[in-house]
């Protein structure tokens, strides 16, 4: 059966915390230790309500980062963004950007996808100016963090766009080439929020 068939049958449903623990088990279960998986499992505390499916998502970022006006101003910090936002491709980036407009203020947005925008360039741009939310697809933020280019000091929201689907009805997790890249990227993430959470770090997940 192909993946659209299946998910024609199956009802739109909000993610929860236990969807994306079981694909980092699922998926890192065979080389890793038992020990290693269990540190892969965050708390329920770590992650914020899913979209119900009722909002928009100027609504429902809203809803999630009441303070988002007081975070924005107090962010100075170069190379870092306070909300990080992951997608499936550029296009729905840049669909996401356009439509959170009533949510975001007076703050910049970062493009972080490979689509006519060279690595080097986002690099240049994280390096020499600050910027409060970040808006790309999982390959290009892996590079970003393998190069040390972008850090999550001051990252307090992650927000994954779970619940959209493309036009063969694929979520960012029912496309392969997507969820091999953004499940090395989250295991990094975790692997960083292990060493930094008991030093008073905090970051959010969230599905939108």
């Amino acid at each position: 059966k192909k993946i659209s068939d299946v998910l024609q049958k199956s009802a739109p449903k909000p993610g929860v915390p236990a969807d994306l623990q079981n694909l980092l088990t699922q998926h890192f279960g065979e080389n890793r230790s038992v020990i290693e998986i269990e540190e892969l499992q965050l708390s329920d505390s770590c992650f914020l309500p899913a979209n119900d499916l009722t909002h928009s998502f100027s609504s429902y970022l809203k809803e999630i980062c009441p303070k988002w006006a007081k975070l924005r101003r107090s962010h100075k910090e170069k190379k870092s963004v306070v909300m990080l936002v992951l997608c499936s491709s550029a296009l729905r980036c840049l669909e996401l950007i356009k439509s959170m407009t009533a949510f975001k203020g007076d703050c910049r947005v970062l493009k972080l996808f490979a689509k006519h925008i060279k690595i080097q360039e986002q690099i240049n741009m994280l390096e020499k100016g600050v910027f409060h939310i970040g808006v790309g697809t999982p390959g290009r933020v892996k590079a970003l963090l393998e190069q040390d280019a972008l850090c999550l000091n001051s990252t307090k929201y992650m927000i994954l766009d779970w619940n959209w689907r493309d036009q063969k009805l694929r979520r960012m997790m029912d496309i392969p080439e997507v969820l091999y890249k953004h499940l090395y990227m989250l295991y990094s993430v975790y692997s960083l929020l292990l060493l930094v959470v008991l030093r008073s770090w905090s970051v959010k997940f969230s599905f939108c």
